[in-house]
């Protein structure tokens, strides 16, 4: 290489990548990595430019200390006294969850729930964008939710490969879950999100995450209550 050249930056040389050291993340910090996260993007839509781990803790219930300690393993993001910059650490963040992509969503099932979630910007403000539609009600073929036409789910698996689609949100009766995680699995997602409180039986390497407003309720309580 002809030593007047600039020297290429390597990952290794990021503190993001020296930080992470080529290992996974643990769970726990993954977790609460994400809710900075949710705080995070909902500060900048309220145009907020600086954030004190105080103001963190205050949202997400992780106590300050935890929140400096998550963070400095990965670089040096706030200054004592100043805080954090949102827009920084929303971008840091993204890029150690490698989330800073876009990846592409199907949604199945077109009823209330359904329309709620599609009209929603829950996804769109992380980088999720949802491509399709589906539901078995031919009524529902056809009309729209959110910006997303409806299709019949016999146009799924097409519709995976041809959108690369990576993610399956189900919105269905608990009853329809399972056939439709099948469907979803054999079109080759391999993360699904169920808004279901059916337990899904897929593959290993299948990951499920259930959004249950029951749990999030009893962590709620657990903070005010102990």
């Amino acid at each position: 290489m002809n030593p007047s050249q600039p020297k290429k930056k390597t990952a290794a040389s990021s503190p993001i990548a020296a930080g992470l050291d080529g290992e996974r993340l643990s769970l726990g910090v993954a977790a609460r990595l994400s809710r900075y996260l949710q705080v995070l993007t909902q500060a900048k839509k309220m145009d907020k430019e600086k954030i004190s781990s105080s103001e963190l803790a205050r949202f997400t219930h992780v106590n300050p200390t935890q929140i400096r300690r998550d963070l400095s393993g990965f670089g040096k993001f706030g200054k004592r006294g100043v805080g954090y910059n949102v827009d920084f650490l929303i971008d840091q963040i993204r890029a150690i969850l490698h989330t800073a992509a876009k990846y592409n969503i199907a949604l199945f099932g077109a009823g209330h729930l359904g329309k709620a979630i599609a009209g929603s910007e829950v996804f769109a403000d992380h980088g999720f964008e949802i491509k399709a539609v589906f539901d078995n009600d031919a009524k529902k073929v056809g009309t729209k939710a959110g910006n997303v036409v409806v299709q019949p789910a016999e146009e799924l698996r097409k519709t995976v490969i041809d959108e690369d689609i990576v993610v399956g949100v189900i919105a269905v009766p608990a009853a329809n879950a399972q056939a439709v995680a099948d469907e979803l699995v054999g079109a080759g997602v391999t993360i699904i999100f169920n808004y279901t409180d059916r337990l899904l039986d897929v593959p290993q390497e299948v990951t499920v995450h259930t959004s249950s407003p029951a749990v999030d309720l009893l962590y709620a309580l657990y903070f005010y209550l102990a």
